[in-house]
């Protein structure tokens, strides 16, 4: 995304060590400097997103399908609860810490803590592309009407941000 931004200076934002992550193909499941990761997401908010978060979350939304292609099982077609109870799997394979926790799943809602360890803006950055991920993975699932909504925030002070999703479960058909 920063490449694709000719006309922005982003450059005098990033550390050092930052500077070849812009010139090498980035792999989807290659492992990261978190430090690195968090700059360079900062970095996209400010000259890409323009600092709205909006744009994040939509991201999120298409980062789903993404994730699909290189997970195929991470579906589990008509099923959301047991999509969500797939990802819980898939997630450990991203981080190597906690970032994300599904406290409560029931048919139609979750709720999943989430703490990236990161500094703001990124740490709700990195939330609102979380809510997008999901409200983008669960309609590959089958389920409808979904919507997340963002109940607590860390960044408000609160002492964890918590994400509610809620969705409507495909009807199943007796055949």
């Amino acid at each position: 995304m920063l490449r694709a931004c000719k006309s922005a200076d982003y450059r005098k934002t990033l550390a050092p060590e930052d500077l070849p992550f812009l010139e090498k193909t980035i792999e989807p499941d290659a492992w990261y400097p978190m430090a690195t990761f968090e700059r360079l997401g900062n970095a996209i908010l400010a000259f890409v997103a323009n600092n709205e978060m909006f744009p994040v979350q939509l991201w999120g939304r298409y980062s789903a399908t993404q994730v699909l292609r290189t997970n195929p099982n991470l579906i589990a077609h008509g099923d959301a609860v047991e999509t969500l109870n797939r990802f819980r799997v898939l997630r450990e394979t991203f981080f190597d810490f906690p970032a994300l926790e599904v406290k409560m799943l029931h048919s139609e809602e979750a709720q999943i803590a989430i703490h990236y360890h990161m500094g703001m803006p990124a740490e709700e950055a990195a939330a609102y592309q979380t809510m997008g991920f999901f409200e983008g993975l669960l309609p590959l699932a089958g389920a409808t009407e979904v919507s997340g909504q963002l109940r607590t925030m860390s960044w408000k002070g609160e002492p964890q941000t918590m994400l509610a999703l809620y969705w409507r479960a495909p009807q199943r058909t007796n055949t």
